[in-house]
């Protein structure tokens, strides 16, 4: 399994209840914007950093460069007690476990014995999140297409899930459906009736800014999601570049120069009382870049 994040890089390719509540305080670094006081951590996932450096390096290399912690995937080739002994060495944390199966085994697909895998892709990766001492796991519940219709995509990922979710609970690990161009969950409000339905919490929302932006306004997807978001990625996009373009090279900009509006993202983070992670997915490399990231997440943690 490769670890680095090839196509993830620039977002991987592709009756609702809207009540507002606040989630556990997970940070410990305060930033104050407007007023409001921020407890919120930045990570990025641990294939970001480039070279051919150990895993114990690689997590060094993410503390000294200013992240709080580390985005894993799972399954993976990776030994968890390595990435153990290099957490444990620098202080870093876990911030989210990338369950690496959803695409290669979707929990949408027509075939039983693919979904069959997703799901044992997907316990794997909760109880991988467990012995790190990570709070969620990223999924991707399901992908729409041609040969997939999108009710059936609806039905297939929840029941599929559903069979994983007395493990989540066992383990106290969330599932976080993430908002990905899978042409599924095109609405907030969707997307809140599609987690509100297991009626359980350990199943909630990996929120991703800058996959909204092509058709939406994350700030939107925020407080309607609201205490359902557990993680947050960070990445751009812009409009403009799209245009003249091409689709995906939306994503080719860097953080602040986009379409984000990161103050109004930031805004409602603080209204709905988020106190978690800030990961960032886009281009990573090596400590002068990675520094660079951490710089400009600063500064949209302060906007």
């Amino acid at each position: 399994m490769k670890t680095s994040l090839t196509r993830r890089d620039f977002v991987r390719g592709a009756g609702a209840t809207l009540a507002l509540a606040s989630l556990p305080m997970l940070g410990t670094q305060l930033f104050a914007a407007d007023n409001a006081k921020r407890r919120l951590k930045k990570a990025i996932h641990l294939g970001m950093i480039s070279g051919n450096q150990s895993i114990a390096d690689k997590f060094k290399l993410a503390k000294e460069t200013g992240f709080d912690g580390l985005e894993v995937s799972s399954p993976s080739d990776l030994s968890v007690d390595e990435i153990l002994k290099a957490r444990d060495a620098t202080g870093l944390e876990i911030a989210s476990v990338m369950n690496s199966a959803h695409w290669s085994s979707p929990l949408s697909d027509p075939n039983p014995e693919v979904r069959a895998r997703g799901v044992e892709g997907l316990k794997t990766a909760l109880r991988d999140a467990k012995k790190l001492g990570c709070t969620s796991v990223l999924l991707v519940p399901a992908v729409v297409k041609k040969e997939v219709s999108y009710a059936d995509a609806y039905t297939r990922s929840q029941a599929e899930i559903r069979k994983v979710v007395p493990l989540a609970e066992e383990l106290g690990v969330t599932i976080a459906i993430e908002n990905v161009w899978n042409q599924f969950l095109l609405s907030p409000l969707e997307a809140a009736r599609y987690v509100d339905e297991f009626n359980s919490p350990r199943v909630g929302w990996h929120f991703d800014v800058g996959n909204i932006v092509n058709y939406g306004w994350p700030e939107q997807w925020i407080r309607i999601l609201g205490k359902r978001i557990a993680k947050v990625h960070v990445k751009e996009f812009s409009r403009s570049k799209r245009d003249k373009e091409g689709l995906w090279k939306g994503f080719d900009v860097e953080l602040l120069a986009g379409d984000c509006d990161w103050p109004a993202v930031m805004k409602a983070l603080d209204d709905i009382g988020y106190q978690g992670w800030l990961i960032a997915e886009i281009s990573g490399g090596d400590a002068q870049r990675l520094k660079t990231i951490a710089e400009l997440m600063d500064r949209i943690l302060a906007s």
